[in-house]
């Protein structure tokens, strides 16, 4: 499962970038919610997204970081130590996409004409959280996905109002990042696991993951609504359409993230305590060798 649905969502993430970089529609789209994203939403909102400055990004990324690496040592997880760093080697090698990336002449856009996809900033704190989530214990899990969850929205909007990134550059990257870490969540074993013997469903996990996915899934879908509505008006810039596509931008980035998450926090309980009686308990004893 974390394979099939890992796949999914890098396959996701480079839909939204074709969307974004190779067509009219999208590239109108994303110059559109970048020019007028501030216009359209509350003063007070867009006081909160202007905290995420380069080195806010930076610093709450570390903490989130820091506090994975040292639960895992205290924890002991040598296995899903070595699993968070291949998660994050490939999660960097992801954010140079961006230098590789073409980004082709559609339209005369009013922000910079070069590819800015995938977000660095969001891969880097959407990252981190995930790292976070993938270390704690089991009843901490649940807690774990709703921070990094809260954390990677307001990185991914923050770029956004910033105008450091296009709104699709955001999306693509929490989609990426995504799709790497159940990937990565894929090769969990040994010590990547809960203990044998201790293994339980946690009701946090069931509850919290359950709402993630069925709530994101639904947002994603609004989302891609609310653009389809408003394609007409993209392609002529009309005033009509701009709080449309900032609000379905918002809707996309939030309802990608909280998919995401709970995505990844279904799975990491999954391939920690699978639910199975032998993956609970552990498998029986085996005889001794004979020589």
């Amino acid at each position: 499962m974390c394979v099939v649905f890992g796949l999914l969502l890098v396959a996701a993430a480079f839909g939204v970038y074709w969307f974004g970089v190779h067509t009219e529609t999208g590239q109108s789209f994303d110059d559109m919610v970048e020019t007028y994203f501030a216009a359209n939403v509350p003063g007070w909102f867009t006081g909160l997204l202007a905290a995420g400055s380069h080195v806010a990004v930076l610093v709450g990324s570390i903490l989130f970081a820091a506090a994975a690496l040292a639960v895992t040592i205290v924890r002991r997880r040598w296995w899903l130590l070595g699993q968070l760093v291949a998660f994050g080697v490939l999660c960097f090698a992801a954010s140079l996409l961006k230098d590789v990336l073409p980004r082709p002449f559609i339209i005369h856009t009013t922000i910079d004409a070069g590819n800015s996809a995938p977000s660095g900033h969001t891969i880097l704190g959407v990252a981190a959280a995930t790292a976070l989530l993938f270390a704690v214990s089991r009843g901490w899990r649940w807690v774990a996905a709703l921070a990094g969850g809260l954390w990677s929205v307001f990185v991914a909007l923050s770029v956004v109002n910033g105008k450091w990134h296009r709104p699709s550059d955001a999306l693509m990257a929490v989609l990426l990042v995504g799709g790497v870490a159940l990937l990565t969540l894929a090769f969990t074993r040994a010590s990547g696991m809960d203990d044998t013997g201790k293994r339980r469903s946690s009701a946090g996990v069931q509850v919290v993951g359950s709402i993630a996915i069925t709530g994101g899934a639904f947002a994603c879908l609004y989302g891609a609504y609310v653009v389809w509505q408003v394609v007409p008006g993209l392609l002529m810039s009309a005033e009509w359409a701009r709080s449309g596509a900032v609000a379905a931008a918002i809707i996309l980035i939030c309802g990608a993230t909280t998919l995401v998450f709970g995505l990844m926090l279904a799975m990491r309980q999954l391939t920690a305590a699978p639910l199975t009686r032998l993956g609970l308990v552990g498998a029986p004893p085996a005889p001794p060798k004979r020589r």
